[in-house]
């Protein structure tokens, strides 16, 4: 069981994230929590009253009390993200300790186990704006938007920005091999094909291949062609918690794990050849990836087709235009000896990279 009494969370001392205070004199609540501590990947500070050491109850991001020291906190300063944590489903004197040693939260073990461990984890790592999360799909086969999503990516990263690419097509032969990365050490999807619940943001930026000063996230050239959706959602949620930008290349078909990631996109490109029939085929994709993401813009690429342009493009499938993207000539795969799209920084394609981030970071501060 947990309960809300609602504060907002304290900033961090130094803009540095933390474990929690632990205030506890019961050995087996303490047992508990510090074991759910350890699963969110955070060190606890552990006392059995408020400690008497100046800061310390002001400066800890969480306090966790136990119902059994409640008491003995109830002369402290008032500050937000205390939690009063016990284990009697019954007792109808908790939610009066609360309020009397002003906790945002009352909960009981072992029911909000999982909201706990998350809360900490949040604390553990720092929770700030979320990532930037750009998704990118091809309206037909061969539209370009691999090589448009490793553009972004590595583009965002030469600005200086956190950015993870995930590649989310398993039958694409792999990003890391556009990057000229497939013997980098590191993890692929299966790797977390087994992952339930929360993934730490951190450890799974370690773990992932580093490219171009960027993190991605990739298949191997193993059999596994398929993640589960919940798998999926830990690991974008994961990526998306560490801010900066997270860029993701998309399949065309659009299946559970698919919808999982279109759920957390901030927006999508959809990219479009300037053809008829690359214009029907990008109709039917967009119909069904806007059933689940809501912003979702053209981009084009020419040359054009009689009669076509990018504004009609854009107008033809009823989307807002976000650009049309140049053809660049020279442009080939990184295991052709090239450097990978965007890399130097110069030409066309870089150009419009550079200015998507900077209208798309516009548009997140503003909002």
């Amino acid at each position: 069981m947990t309960g809300t009494v609602t504060h907002d969370p304290p900033p961090v001392a130094g803009g540095r994230p933390g474990g929690p205070l632990i205030i506890t004199e019961d050995t087996d609540l303490l047992d508990d929590l510090l074991r759910l501590c350890a699963a969110a990947g955070a060190t606890p500070e552990v006392h059995p009253s408020v400690p008497a050491r100046r800061g310390h109850w002001e400066a800890a991001p969480l306090v966790l009390v136990g119902d059994d020291a409640a008491r003995g906190v109830r002369g402290a300063a008032r500050r937000p993200a205390v939690v009063l944590v016990g284990r009697d489903q019954d007792d109808p004197g908790v939610w009066r300790r609360a309020v009397e040693i002003g906790a945002d939260h009352v909960l009981m073990l072992p029911d909000g186990e999982q909201w706990l461990v998350d809360r900490i984890a949040d604390v553990a790592e720092g929770v700030g704006r979320p990532a930037l999360t750009v998704g990118v799909i091809g309206g037909r086969g061969g539209a370009g938007a691999s090589t448009l999503a490793c553009a972004l990516a590595v583009t965002s990263a030469r600005e200086g920005l956190r950015t993870l690419l995930v590649d989310a097509d398993p039958l694409g032969g792999g990003l890391d091999v556009l990057l000229g990365g497939e013997t980098t050490e590191g993890l692929r999807w299966p790797a977390f094909a087994a992952s339930r619940g929360r993934l730490g943001g951190g450890a799974l930026e370690e773990s992932l291949p580093e490219l171009h000063s960027l993190r991605v996230l990739s298949w191997d050239r193993g059999d596994c062609v398929a993640v589960p959706p919940q798998a999926v959602r830990a690991v974008l949620a994961a990526a998306r918690r560490r801010g900066g930008t997270v860029v993701v290349d998309l399949p065309r078909r659009v299946d559970d794990g698919v919808a999982e990631i279109l759920a957390q996109l901030d927006l999508g490109l959809l990219v479009v050849p300037g053809e008829l029939r690359a214009v029907a085929a990008a109709g039917r994709v967009a119909s069904a990836v806007g059933m689940v993401l809501a912003d979702l813009r053209v981009a084009v690429r020419g040359p054009y087709a009689p009669g076509l342009d990018d504004r009609e493009v854009a107008r033809l499938l009823g989307l807002p235009l976000a650009g049309e993207v140049p053809v660049e000539a020279g442009l080939l795969r990184a295991s052709e000896g090239k450097e990978p799209p965007g890399a130097t920084g110069r030409g066309p394609l870089a150009r419009f990279c550079r200015g998507f981030w900077e209208r798309a970071l516009v548009e997140v501060a503003a909002g």
